[in-house]
């Protein structure tokens, strides 16, 4: 098992800031749709972001810059990323979205404590689901692999 990232910092190799820029520009122009500067600021900040953002984190980092930005120009701009393809909405069992930059394929651990989340990969367990699959005739489009549990720091006695 290898981690990806986690919260704590590590990151991701996600595609370049550049193209994806490039690609939400694509994006808007297929679908007719204008830009802002809110809206562009929002998505710069997470392009730039390797963590699991949640509306409020990614409005509170904006609103550094901007104070006028509102909860539902960030809300909808990510709606449009995630139709676009360049972000993943997701439930760590928390009762709040989070977002990710769309990319490699990987799975999480995540703490029900402190909140931690670790992506990782792991050969053997898409070996295993595959083999899973294939003996019950099933054709896997995608999925979701998440552990929820306690990490290490919560784990140690106080």
């Amino acid at each position: 098992m290898k981690p990806v990232s986690t919260e704590q910092g590590q990151t991701v190799e996600h595609a370049d800031a550049g193209h994806l820029k490039q690609r939400w520009r694509e994006y808007l122009q297929a679908n007719r749709l204008n830009t802002t500067q809110q809206r562009e600021l929002i998505v710069d900040y997470f392009f730039k972001s390797r963590e699991h953002v949640s509306i409020d984190d990614l409005l509170a980092r904006v609103r550094k810059r901007n104070s006028k930005v509102g909860y539902a120009t960030v809300y909808r701009t990510l709606k449009l990323l995630v139709e676009a393809g360049l972000a993943m909405q997701r439930q760590f069992g928390d009762g709040q979205a989070r977002f990710e930059l769309a990319g490699e394929h990987h799975d999480h651990l995540i703490c029900t404590k402190c909140g931690l989340i670790i992506e990782f990969e792991d050969d053997e367990i898409e070996q295993l689901q595959d083999k899973v699959a294939e003996r019950f005739g099933f054709d896997v489009e995608r999925h979701r692999h998440e552990l929820y549990g306690k990490c290490s720091d919560c784990r140690q006695p106080e």
